[in-house]
């Protein structure tokens, strides 16, 4: 089958031959209890995460660069993959984390026919999404964790293989945002959307655009700002990126968010960057 399961639409015939994901068969790098998701969603157990290898977007600045570029991981099967899902829910994962799915999805799809997990699955996707996709994807998905790295284009040129990052991926949230929120009495979160934005070194002024695109959201989406960019990847020639934000740059972003009046968002300490949270891989 000729792949075009994320906007680049490479049509490789995978998993004979790679994608412009860099991925053929199904690779994965690790599946544990993460602790470091969104408070509702890790929750008290940990979110039952399934890192995905490989990725079509190529962020430089990746913390989980490893994975990204494909460079290790282990290959498994469709049923495997069903079976992974049953033993994160045996563990008492608060539910099933699907970490960089996109390029994976007509495989999940297939492992969710096998075994649907009892408690909420969650799509942890970098944004860069097609609508036909995540129509997809939105026949298993209980809870949208999804990034919105950029509204310029010139940031996702720079930083990214893909300029058009924003084109599809303000589209992709908007989609995504229609997920219903709920959660249990004790504030587990069973379904609904969280916004994610990483702060960057010199771009607060697009973290001022990706709040103003927030703010215009069902407000029954979550907005998560996050602080813990630590210098990572392939940056050798992008200068900027070789240092943490400011104080001054997170109190920019963070006012910005309070003048916007957002209710629901989930905001990193200023001290968050800090390589533990990059878990350490198995495979």
């Amino acid at each position: 089958m000729k792949c075009i399961q994320c906007p680049v639409a490479c049509k490789a015939d995978r998993p004979k031959v790679s994608g412009a994901c860099g991925a053929d068969a199904i690779k994965i790098a690790k599946y544990y209890l993460h602790p470091y998701e969104e408070p509702p969603v890790s929750f008290k157990n940990g979110s039952g995460c399934i890192f995905f290898c490989g990725c079509s977007l190529k962020c430089a600045f990746c913390q989980n660069y490893e994975l990204s570029r494909g460079s290790r991981g282990k290959i498994i099967s469709v049923s495997e993959l069903a079976d992974i899902f049953k033993k994160l829910e045996d563990m008492g994962a608060e539910n099933i984390n699907l970490v960089n799915p996109t390029h994976y999805l007509n495989d999940i799809a297939g492992a969710m026919a096998i075994y649907r997990p009892k408690i909420p699955v969650v799509y942890n996707t970098h944004g860069y999404e097609t609508l036909k996709a995540l129509s997809i994807a939105d026949t298993f998905t209980d809870i949208y964790l999804t990034d919105l790295k950029f509204t310029d284009s010139a940031l996702a040129k720079r930083y990214t293989a893909r300029a058009d990052y924003a084109e599809y991926a303000l589209p992709a949230v908007k989609f995504m945002a229609q997920k219903k929120y709920s959660e249990r009495a004790d504030g587990k979160m069973l379904s609904g959307c969280i916004v994610r934005h990483l702060i960057l070194p010199l771009a607060v002024y697009d973290t001022l655009e990706v709040i103003k695109f927030v703010k215009n959201l069902p407000q029954s989406v979550r907005f998560s700002l996050m602080s813990q960019y630590t210098p990572f990847g392939d940056i050798e020639k992008l200068g900027e990126l070789k240092r943490r934000i400011t104080r001054r740059e997170y109190e920019k972003a963070v006012a910005a968010a309070e003048e916007a009046g957002l209710k629901n968002v989930f905001l990193q300490d200023y001290d968050s960057a800090e390589e533990s949270y990059i878990p350490e891989w198995d495979f």
